[in-house]
């Protein structure tokens, strides 16, 4: 089964990590070759990966107020970019070493022992893109942590939240009373 291929207006509409899977998804089916259809998949996949990182980097604003729209914390958005970002770098590296080698003749021995370097950078590259790649998945689906209790929400046992603390008034006995 082939998937199709993701264009990086598909993306608008997920979640950040329904939009990583589905460009690791892409990536897995359409796997970058040494050749000209190798160089449309790693562009393809340099943008579609830039559009991802921009959207992350853009949702951590939302979530500087704590679950704002369900997302994740805004500093586990802002590592996930992060390691979009080196994913991002690594097919840019690679798109280099496709394009020399889809371009360079390789019929003699000589080609071809001189491409070998190009052949190695290239999955390099490649291998350190998916790295980062799998680091800001693992991020993006992690259960959520529990956050510390804020000191103004509703107590679990009355569903009263505490009045805040106002200046020149301490708490007595669970009362607030004046000094």
């Amino acid at each position: 089964m082939t998937l199709p291929l993701y264009e990086p207006v598909d993306l608008e509409d997920m979640l950040p990590r329904q939009a990583v899977d589905a460009v690791t998804a892409d990536m897995h089916e359409h796997k970058i070759t040494a050749d000209p259809t190798g160089v449309f998949h790693a562009s393809r996949h340099t943008a579609l990966l830039s559009h991802v990182t921009a959207q992350l980097a853009a949702a951590v604003e939302y979530q500087l107020t704590p679950n704002a729209f369900g997302l994740p914390p805004a500093a586990v958005l802002a590592q996930a970019a992060t390691h979009l970002g080196r994913a991002v770098a690594h097919h840019c590296q690679a798109l280099e070493q496709v394009v020399t080698l889809a371009t360079s003749a390789q019929d003699t021995l000589p080609q071809q022992v001189a491409a070998l370097g190009q052949h190695r950078a290239l999955g390099v590259h490649l291998s350190n893109a998916h790295a980062a790649l799998t680091e800001a998945r693992l991020l993006l689906h992690a259960p959520p942590t529990p956050a510390a209790p804020d000191a103004h929400q509703p107590s679990r046992s009355t569903g009263i939240a505490p009045a805040p603390p106002v200046a020149g008034v301490r708490p007595a006995g669970g009362e607030h009373t004046r000094r």
